[in-house]
C-alpha cells in the first residue's frame, strides 16, 4: 500500500507537471471554488480549474488526459450543474472565459462555444435573423446547449444547428452536419461519444426585427411570471417524462414548497429545485431523490434528473 501511494503521488507531479507546461500560470487555479462557477451557487473546490481560452489548448489537454487517464469534467456556464460539497478531485476544463467570438455572415451565426446563448439570441435580433428567440432565456453557453439539445417555448437546438465543431476524447477534431448529430430530447451523439464542442454554425432566416424582439420579450414575461429566477437553481430540475410535465407530477405528490436545509422545491414552479439561501449540495441531492421517491410512489413515474451531479 505505501508503494501504491507514492506512485500516485509522482504520477500527480507529472501531470501538474504537463498541465504547466501546456497552459500559462495565469490560467490555472488550485482548490477553486465550483460555488464560484455554477447558477446552484454551491459546489466544494475542483482540486485543479483550467481556464481554457484556445481550441489548440484544448486538443493538446484532451490528447495528455486521454493518454494519462486524467480525470476531467468540461464547464461552461455551469448551468445544469450540481457540484458535491467536497468538490471534484480531478480537472475542470472552464471554457467561458474564452471561447466568446461570434461571426455573422448573411442568415448564419457561428459561435464560439463559451459565449451564453442569451447573448448569441442578442446577435440574432441585431442582425435581424429569426430562430433563436427561444433561447433567449436560456442560461446555459452555445457548447452545453448544442451538446444537450436545450430548447424552451417548443424550440430547441436540432431545429437551428447547422454544423457542430468539436474535439473527441483522444484529442482529434472532428466536424458534425446537423443530420449526423441524431438529436433527440436532451440528448445528442455529442452527449453520447463526449465530443468536446468548440463552434456552432446557427442556420436562421432573415425575419422582421420587430417581430423578433417582440417574441423574444414574451418568453422573458412568461419567465418571469412562472420561473424563480429570483433564487439560484439550475433551470429544471427533472427531464419531462413521456406524457407528462415534470413539475405538474410534483406539484400533483404535494411537494410544492418542501424543503430540506436550504433547498427548497419552488413554490412558483415545482419542475425547478431552488437554494432559497444557504442551501448545500447535499440538501439539493436529498431533496430531489425525496421528489423521485415520492413521485415514483404517487404515479409510479420514474423523473430523471436533467442535472448533471459532479462529485
Amino acid at each position: 500500500m505505501r508503494n501504491y501511494i507514492i506512485e500516485r503521488i509522482e504520477l500527480r507531479g507529472e501531470i501538474i507537471a504537463e498541465i504547466e507546461r501546456i497552459l500559462p500560470a495565469g490560467q490555472i487555479l488550485r482548490q477553486e471554488p465550483m460555488s464560484r462557477h455554477t447558477t446552484f451557487r454551491v459546489g466544494g473546490p475542483a482540486e485543479m480549474f483550467l481556464k481554457i481560452r484556445s481550441a489548440g489548448e484544448l486538443q493538446k489537454l484532451l490528447t495528455f488526459f486521454c493518454e494519462s487517464g486524467t480525470k476531467y469534467f468540461v464547464v461552461g456556464n455551469g448551468s445544469n450543474l450540481l457540484v458535491s460539497d467536497e468538490g471534484y478531485d480531478g480537472v475542470i476544463l472552464h471554457i467561458a472565459d474564452g471561447f466568446q467570438e461570434i461571426r455573422i455572415a448573411n442568415e448564419k451565426i457561428t459561435a464560439q462555444a463559451g459565449v451564453l446563448l442569451g447573448r448569441t439570441a442578442s446577435a440574432a435580433l441585431e442582425h435581424s435573423l429569426t430562430g433563436l428567440e427561444f433561447a433567449s432565456g436560456i442560461p446555459g453557453s452555445v457548447g452545453g446547449g448544442v451538446v444537450m439539445n436545450a430548447g424552451a417555448y417548443e424550440g430547441e437546438m436540432s431545429q437551428v444547428v447547422g454544423r457542430v465543431k468539436g474535439i473527441t476524447p483522444e484529442g482529434k477534431e472532428i466536424e458534425f452536419a446537423n443530420e449526423e448529430l441524431d438529436y433527440g430530447y436532451r440528448k445528442s451523439i455529442l452527449k453520447r461519444k463526449k465530443i468536446v464542442v468548440t463552434e456552432v454554425e446557427f442556420r436562421l432566416f432573415g425575419g422582421m426585427r420587430k417581430e423578433i424582439s417582440a417574441k423574444m420579450a414574451d418568453f422573458a414575461e412568461r419567465r418571469r411570471v412562472k420561473q424563480p429566477l429570483e433564487y439560484p437553481s439550475a433551470g429544471s430540475t427533472f427531464k419531462r417524462p413521456e406524457g407528462y410535465f415534470a413539475g405538474k407530477l410534483i406539484m400533483d405528490a404535494g411537494l410544492r414548497g418542501m424543503s430540506v436545509g436550504g433547498a427548497q422545491v419552488s413554490e412558483k414552479h415545482c419542475g425547478f429545485i431552488i437554494n432559497k439561501g444557504g442551501a448545500t449540495a447535499a440538501d439539493i441531492r436529498r431533496l430531489m431523490n425525496m421528489v423521485q421517491e415520492r413521485v415514483r410512489e404517487r404515479f409510479g413515474v420514474e423523473l430523471e434528473p436533467e442535472v448533471i451531479y459532479l462529485e
